[in-house]
C-alpha cells in the first residue's frame, strides 16, 4: 500500500533553530507554557549531546523502514527526522546506514517512537539519536507510510517543519508559528535563572528566592520545637 509524499514543505528559518539550541529542553518547555515535551521513554542512545532541527515528519509501518529511506531524499541540512510507526513496534528500524545518509544530507538527528540498532556505530560517528528501543532486530520493505505531514508521537502532534529540540533531558517540538515568540520566553527565563542562581550561591533558600513562605503559610504548615513535638506525638 502507498503513502503519501509532501514536497517543499515550509521550514523554521536555521536562524531560529539554531538559537533554540542555546536554551535546553526543559527551559524551552518551561518557557512555552510547558508544553510540547515528548513522553519520558523517548531517550537519548548518547550523553552530553543538544540538538535543534526542523521536522521531517514520518509515519512507518510496523515492522517495515522503507519510508524512512524515502525520507531520506526530502532532508535537507538542519533538519531532524522524526518517525513514528502506525501501531507500536520496538524493532531496529534504523543503524549506521541510514545515519551516514542522513549526515551526508546534513540531517542532525534522529527522534523516533520505536527502535533503533548499531548502537556504537552511531556514538562513534556522532550522529544523535532519541529513541523509545534499542534492538538488533532488524525491518522488512515494502509496506510504505507518509512523509511530511501531521504525525502524533510519544503524546505530542509534530507539523512537518516545526522546531525540535533535544538533549539528555528528552525531547520537545515547538510550533513553527511561535518560534521566534518561545525563543525570547527562553530567553527571559535564563536570564531569571541566573539572577536566582546567584541568589543560591550566597546562601539563599528556595523559600526566599521564590517567594514561597505566603504559600506555605496559608497551607496551614506549622512549626513545631522538637521537645514540643516529641511531647505531642510520642506521649
Amino acid at each position: 500500500m502507498g503513502g503519501v509524499v509532501v514536497t517543499g514543505t515550509p521550514r523554521t528559518p536555521l536562524s531560529l533553530i539554531d538559537i533554540l539550541a542555546e536554551y535546553g529542553v526543559a527551559t524551552v518547555h518551561e518557557a512555552q507554557g510547558r508544553t510540547g515535551l515528548l513522553a519520558s521513554g523517548i531517550t537519548p542512545i548518547q550523553r552530553g549531546t543538544r540538538v535543534s532541527g526542523t521536522a521531517v515528519t514520518v509515519t512507518v509501518a510496523p515492522g517495515d523502514n522503507t519510508t524512512i529511506a524515502v525520507a531520506v531524499e526530502q532532508c535537507q541540512e538542519g533538519d531532524l527526522l522524526v518517525v513514528a510507526p502506525t501501531a507500536p513496534c520496538d524493532m531496529g528500524y534504523f543503524g549506521d546506514l541510514l545515519a551516514a545518509s542522513l549526515k551526508a544530507r546534513g540531517v542532525r538527528g534522529l527522534v523516533i517512537d520505536a527502535g533503533v540498532r548499531d548502537v556504537a556505530d552511531l556514538r562513534k560517528m556522532g550522529f544523535p539519536v532519541w529513541s523509545r528501543h534499542v534492538s538488533a532486530e532488524g525491518t522488512t520493505k515494502g509496506n510504505l507510510g507518509d512523509v511530511n505531514v501531521p504525525i502524533s508521537i510519544a503524546g505530542q502532534i509534530v507539523r512537518p517543519g516545526d522546531a525540535v529540540l533535544a538533549d539528555d533531558d528528552g525531547v520537545v517540538i515547538v510550533s513553527r508559528a511561535t518560534v521566534a515568540e518561545v525563543v525570547v520566553a527562553a530567553q527571559r527565563r535564563e536570564e531569571k535563572e541566573a539572577l536566582s542562581r546567584g541568589r543560591y550561591l550566597t546562601g539563599e533558600i528556595a523559600l526566599d528566592v521564590n517567594n514561597m513562605r505566603p504559600l506555605i503559610e496559608s497551607s496551614g504548615v506549622r512549626y513545631v520545637d522538637y521537645q514540643t513535638w516529641k511531647e505531642e506525638w510520642t506521649s
